[in-house]
């Protein structure tokens, strides 16, 4: 059962949910009736409390879900979908020392504080004030935030953790992310996975072409869509409306590379002509072999 101070969810039989904190002597109204905060300080979750008319409404406990979707937003959140794919490309758990930036309104710092638990450790950026603030009255809001540190800066300026202090694993979410890969490399260990969030195909563009003159391999990049079925066992088929494309996600690894490694992936003929155009980009000619000769990060 919900105690006073705690987040809880109350269904009704129209189909709507209110996400509410249970305070003392605080009632719930609805267009149903009003439902007292005793009543579901004594409820269990999974029961049901009556409004004062007489009409059920369904107590449950909220998730991540539940959280993310419920956070005050004054940006574009990321949806649960693509956050739950991010923590696992990063391979968010129990002691992983995590980067994000920017925070925006915290949908994904709430959620990589939720996934990398007590013993791991989260530190967020965000340039503008406003939306550093908000994002730490959502951790608290949520109950979580307690493994977040939290940095009111512009990456370009680059990231406090380095060398012995790299982090595990990265996100960026910020509108040129090909500017501060050099700021990536130094922020986290050998080998660490990155993701990047992208509203549209030049910025992508922009992106691949940055990692590609850089210490990165096992580039990705992929979308999510969700289409939802009616749970209606002898007419079952897909709702009308479906969660579609809400942005590209980048993925890669920190990765020293050599001309060796290169040249004995098996090429086709597509494979050739990538390789070529990739060397075109970078003023390489063609009969370059070696790699120190790109445009090096530094």
């Amino acid at each position: 059962m919900p105690e006073y101070g705690q987040l809880f969810i109350l269904a009704s039989p129209r189909g709507k949910r209110y996400l509410r904190r249970l305070e003392e002597g605080q009632d719930i109204h609805s267009g149903d009736g009003v439902i007292s905060a005793e009543s579901i300080r004594q409820a269990e979750y999974g029961s049901e409390v009556l409004t004062h008319q007489g009409v059920p409404y369904r107590l449950k406990r909220p998730g991540l879900y539940d959280l993310v979707r419920g956070v005050k937003r004054q940006t574009q959140i990321i949806y649960p979908k693509d956050i739950s794919y991010i923590c696992m490309r990063l391979g968010v758990g129990n002691g992983t020392r995590v980067i994000e930036a920017g925070s925006g309104s915290g949908s994904l710092t709430m959620a990589l504080s939720w996934f990398s638990g007590e013993r791991g450790q989260v530190y967020t950026y965000e340039a503008r004030e406003e939306f550093y603030k908000l994002c730490r009255r959502n951790l608290e809001w949520a109950g979580v935030g307690q493994n977040v540190t939290q940095y009111n800066r512009d990456i370009a300026e680059g990231f406090e953790q380095s060398g012995e202090s790299a982090a595990d694993a990265l996100f960026l979410d910020v509108r040129t992310p090909w500017e501060y890969l050099d700021q990536v490399v130094r922020a986290v260990k050998p080998g660490a996975p990155l993701a990047f969030l992208l509203p549209t195909v030049d910025q992508v563009g922009q992106l691949l072409r940055g990692l590609e003159r850089g210490p990165f391999d096992d580039v990705e990049v992929e979308e999510l869509l969700i289409r939802r079925w009616k749970p209606i066992a002898d007419r079952l088929r897909p709702e009308d409306r479906m969660i579609a494309h809400t942005g590209f996600l980048v993925f890669a690894h920190v990765q020293e590379r050599s001309e060796e490694f290169e040249r004995l992936k098996p090429k086709g003929t597509r494979e050739r002509k990538q390789e070529a155009a990739r060397r075109e980009r970078l003023g390489l000619s063609a009969s370059d072999e070696d790699l120190s000769d790109e445009t090096p990060f530094t």
